[in-house]
């Protein structure tokens, strides 16, 4: 156990800016969190918890024999057996997992009995470990039962998480919020659309046509229910979108599939757009 006092003479010298309102914390940095901590939350995005599971925080957590949780969080986005199954996925993996939803008191009510089961009435330190937009600030204030911690559901925009912070949760456990953007493992499109700005994005229709494509996979009617766009060909559902929303170039009348990107990517980050992974196939894919 370490003292508070040393808790904030952590010194994060490799913190970088990954853009506007965004931060680039180096493995480093990471690595210096986990092992000044005594326990590590690992936040995941229940809809798609691989693409953003980060295996060397685990490696590092498990090389500096800390303690690591699996909190599976936006649980009220998908069905609660899907959740179960998930929880299953990772429970079999050896790690101590909880599905949670900020909206719900019950699941407040787990976390903090499962952190009271580490502390042992001891101060304690945990690390908040995850990407951007997986939803930590939200956490952090669920369990303080007040905004304490800035929030934003979109990347690089107002709220967002902009430094290392320490959270009294209450009396012997406190809680450390990384700055989200930490080199993201998910592979694309998650990488790029959780590490940068949206409106920084220089080509925003590539990661938006494999997003819809993604999405399409697990829910062919998402967009015929979000935007009452009845397609399956990524480029016209930008396509059908932009005229929706009369985002047209005056010049050459030509839809702004750009602008289309943006939204869509922005819906997704803030759950309009009905999407999750199915537990069974995903763990089949990830072994390939």
């Amino acid at each position: 156990m370490i003292s508070l006092l040393d808790f904030k003479r952590l010194d994060f010298c490799n913190i970088n800016k990954a853009g506007i309102g965004m931060i680039l914390a180096s493995w480093r940095d990471i690595a210096k969190t986990i092992k000044t901590s005594d326990v590590v939350i690992e936040v995941l995005d229940i809809r798609d918890p691989i693409s953003t599971r980060s295996k060397r925080v685990e490696e590092i957590a498990n090389s500096l024999n800390k303690n690591l949780i699996i909190l599976l969080n936006k649980a009220d986005l998908v069905p609660y057996n899907i959740a179960e199954k998930w929880k299953e996925k990772f429970t079999l993996e050896g790690f101590d997992t909880i599905f949670y939803s900020v909206w719900r008191k019950k699941d407040r009510k787990h976390l903090l009995e499962m952190l009271d089961k580490y502390s042992k009435g001891n101060e304690t330190f945990y690390s908040l470990i995850g990407y951007p937009k997986t939803g930590k600030s939200s956490i952090i204030n669920s369990l303080k039962g007040k905004k304490s911690a800035p929030t934003s559901p979109l990347p690089g925009s107002a709220g967002y998480t902009k430094s290392f912070t320490i959270y009294k949760i209450k009396n012997g456990i406190y809680v450390l919020d990384s700055p989200g953007v930490m080199p993201i493992e998910g592979g694309f499109p998650e990488s790029i659309i959780r590490g940068k700005a949206i409106d920084e994005l220089n080509d925003p229709v590539r990661p938006a046509v494999a997003l819809i494509e993604k999405i399409l996979k697990y829910n062919p009617n998402a967009f015929l229910n979000s935007y009452k766009i009845n397609e399956r060909d990524p480029y016209k559902i930008l396509e059908e979108l932009a005229y929706k929303r009369m985002w047209i170039y005056k010049k050459t009348k030509e839809p702004n599939i750009d602008e289309a990107a943006k939204a869509i990517i922005r819906d997704y980050h803030k759950a309009k757009i009905e999407f999750f992974v199915y537990p069974e196939e995903n763990i089949e894919m990830s072994q390939e």
